[in-house]
């Protein structure tokens, strides 16, 4: 039996600091429109990501992919740097 390829959910945020144990703590930010007043404003969130390959540098813009629990925290995987 052939298992599709299930597509997985990206994010895309900025690096905040990265750990000698091929970690990094991602910031992504997403602006949410006010229900009543219709003004957008910045929520953001911090993401511990597997940095694996290639690693990132603070500052860099890079994309999440989801993945199954690497561990207690880390749930994404650093795909690119851009």
């Amino acid at each position: 039996m052939n298992n599709p390829i299930k597509h997985r959910q990206s994010l895309r945020g900025r690096v905040v600091s990265v750990s000698p144990d091929k970690t990094a703590v991602v910031e992504v930010v997403r602006y949410i429109k006010h229900p009543k007043y219709k003004k957008y404003f910045k929520r953001s969130k911090k993401y511990s990501a597997h940095a694996a390959g290639d690693r990132p540098k603070v500052g860099e813009t890079v994309v999440l992919e989801s993945s199954r629990p690497v561990s207690k925290t880390k749930k994404w995987i650093v795909v690119s740097n851009t």
